[in-house]
């Protein structure tokens, strides 16, 4: 079960992601955030209530950023211990932009 939760002024985008993001739930994240992205400038993807990332949410944040590389940024904030760790290990953490 993932929560979605979306706040956009103007440019700026926040997500709050809680609960798992795996096969099950990265289709619906990455429906909802591809549409209506193209007027983003920030993305910003708030982690601090997101317990678990599998491949399929990885393959999801990549295309996410590739997105973003070319019209704005995107960070992802509060960032917990052990979605940290999976970053770190699959160098994600060298590809994405991470604080807090």
């Amino acid at each position: 079960m993932l929560n979605i939760t979306k706040t956009q002024n103007e440019g700026n985008l926040t997500v709050k992601l809680a609960g798992r993001l795996d096969t099950t739930t990265a289709p619906d994240l990455e429906s909802q955030l591809k549409d209506g992205i193209e007027s983003v400038k920030d993305l910003v993807l708030d982690f601090k209530d997101l317990d678990y990332i599998s491949s399929a949410g990885l393959r999801v944040l990549l295309s996410l950023q590739k997105i973003m590389n070319a019209q704005g940024s995107m960070k992802l904030i509060n960032v917990g211990e052990v979605i940290q760790e999976i970053f770190d290990v699959t160098g994600f953490s060298d590809i994405l932009t991470i604080e807090g």
